[in-house]
């Protein structure tokens, strides 16, 4: 419990777990371990940002990164001030520009930037149905 309070990360707790007791452990236990108890999950998800089930060639592209970025924010965890600044300096020209973004898992781009719509009440423009994480609810 003491590794997790300590921010430690699961392939610390994994290589410490090796050296202390020479027990091979994997990161989904860690992971598994930390549901178990109850603790908070180590990411913040986003799906109200990323409703889209991403392919994994578009998971690393610039407006992904933001949007994760933006829902840590929304969900008042902690953010490197250099990357709050790269994240303040994206909103502020998706605003000047009048832009969301969209996505098209059937394009090599993945993520384009449109032009906003009435309907548009966020940095996205919202599918007609979600087929990311929370399209399971």
């Amino acid at each position: 419990m003491r590794w997790f309070e300590e921010g430690r990360t699961y392939e610390w707790m994994q290589q410490k777990y090796r050296e202390k007791y020479g027990i091979e452990t994997t990161i989904p236990m860690w992971a598994a371990f930390r549901r178990r108890k109850g603790l908070d999950r180590r990411n913040t998800r986003a799906d109200d940002l990323l409703p889209w089930k991403i392919k994994a060639e578009h998971r690393h592209l610039y407006p992904a990164l933001m949007l994760r970025l933006e829902g840590r924010l929304r969900d008042g965890r902690p953010i490197d001030p250099t990357k709050l600044r790269r994240l303040e300096s994206w909103k502020k020209s998706l605003d000047e520009d009048n832009l969301v973004v969209h996505y098209d898992p059937d394009t090599e781009e993945g993520f384009f930037y449109i032009p906003r719509e009435e309907q548009d009440t966020d940095l996205i423009r919202r599918p007609l149905a979600p087929t990311g994480n929370r399209a399971r609810d």
